[in-house]
């Protein structure tokens, strides 16, 4: 049995959610920051984008996630049909995602970071860089633009897998963390910004119906 003392509580925004599209096999969504995507084990997080999507979608279903602390594009599949096909799609990594995020320092124009994560058993819920027991992590970055007066890079991260805080880790192991990060950034930098800034920009797919080939993209609000 669980010890809720172990289970962190993270307050639900009031802010809404945004219905970017919608048909009859699935809806797109904007999810905003410090929102789980999913109910925590913790009874006081049950309030979640899911649960909110499903009083107006009540067959919205779950089929990848955004941290809670990060925003931006979730797909929800309406039907089993919708979620099996989608779910093969994630699972064979033809999903094309890309985000956006501020990062601290100069950061190189381009690059490809290929470096394990394992969960970090000691802090958790952590995770950390392991060689040893990590699974396989990629992540191309892209340089958007570089403010000098304040030292922050805009950056375009592709995850090319799909590893729980791989784009906060990636970035800190570059020694250019994410603005706002509580969990990798040095205490200087997670003050620098209200929140994580870190957003799932765009998202590309195959239709689960048609086969068609979709794209859907949402600017940062940072």
């Amino acid at each position: 049995m669980t010890d809720l003392t172990d289970l962190a509580v993270l307050p639900a925004t009031t802010e809404r959610w945004q219905l970017l599209y919608q048909d009859e096999d699935l809806v797109i969504v904007n999810k905003p920051t410090r929102l789980l995507t999913v109910p925590g084990r913790h009874p006081a997080n049950r309030d979640c984008l899911v649960s909110r999507v499903q009083c107006e979608f009540p067959t919205a279903q779950v089929v990848h996630r955004l941290d809670y602390d990060t925003s931006g594009i979730v797909l929800l599949p309406l039907h089993k049909k919708a979620l099996s096909e989608l779910s093969k799609q994630f699972q064979a990594r033809t999903v094309n995602k890309q985000y956006q995020a501020l990062v601290a320092g100069e950061i190189p124009f381009e690059g490809e970071i290929d470096l394990p994560i394992a969960a970090d058993m000691a802090r958790r819920p952590l995770y950390k860089i392991c060689a040893e027991q990590g699974k396989a992590s990629v992540t191309h970055y892209q340089r958007l633009s570089f403010m000098p007066d304040n030292q922050i890079s805009r950056v375009s991260l592709e995850p090319l897998t799909g590893r729980s805080h791989q784009l906060r880790l990636h970035m800190a192991s570059l020694g250019h963390p994410i603005l706002g990060d509580e969990f990798y950034a040095p205490p200087a930098l997670q003050q620098l910004a209200d929140r994580l800034c870190l957003h799932a920009c765009f998202i590309g797919f195959h239709h689960p119906t048609s086969g068609q080939w979709l794209e859907f993209s949402q600017p940062p609000a940072f």
